[in-house]
């Protein structure tokens, strides 16, 4: 298999996020469609006439897909920055984003008057949920992941995009030296 091109770090992390952020949408997606719509598994959704209610329940089990993947993926060479493990932050700073996409929500329903599926998941799902990864994407690398090594040590240790991310971790950031190796 022919190895693919380092990639700065940051690039790294952005296709990783965005990896994590699509499957957490699609948990959250199929939860809300179920509840709201029914999902063409019945025709009594048992939320029907409350989607915001069925948006914010979905996405709380996506919020923990979220998580999982992001701190054993996305964001493994990074230590959390709270003793939790980073979960209280990063379930604070999903509770604070989450307004964005409810927002897009309610205004699709209430002053657009789309009630369809299809307007329900383009204004939560799509645009609301664009508009939180923006947000989460510096939150949790601000408040929940510390970063590895210092900015002018990232150019110097590039990751692969498929690879794990065990470049970051050979510098030790607590060294005095920068240039030390982690035994």
């Amino acid at each position: 298999m022919p190895r693919l091109p380092d990639l700065p770090h940051v690039v790294v992390e952005i296709g990783r996020f965005m990896v994590t952020g699509g499957l957490s949408t699609l948990t959250s997606f199929l939860i809300f469609n179920f509840l709201a719509h029914g999902l063409y598994l019945t025709s009594d959704p048992w939320l029907e006439s409350q989607p915001i209610a069925a948006f914010v329940i979905a996405n709380l089990f996506g919020m923990v897909v979220s998580y999982q993947l992001s701190r054993d993926w996305a964001f493994r060479h990074r230590p959390p920055v709270h003793p939790d493990g980073g979960r209280t932050a990063f379930f604070v700073i999903n509770l604070v984003t989450m307004p964005l996409a409810i927002a897009c929500l309610w205004l699709s329903r209430h002053v657009l008057g789309l009630t369809d599926p299809f307007s329900d998941n383009i204004a939560g799902n799509v645009v609301g949920q664009l508009f939180g990864q923006v947000a989460r994407f510096y939150l949790f690398r601000r408040y929940v992941f510390r970063n590895p090594v210092h900015p002018g040590d990232l150019a110097h240790h590039p990751v692969s995009l498929l690879g794990p991310a065990h470049r970051m971790a050979e510098t030790d950031p607590c060294s005095e030296d920068r240039g030390t190796r982690s035994v």
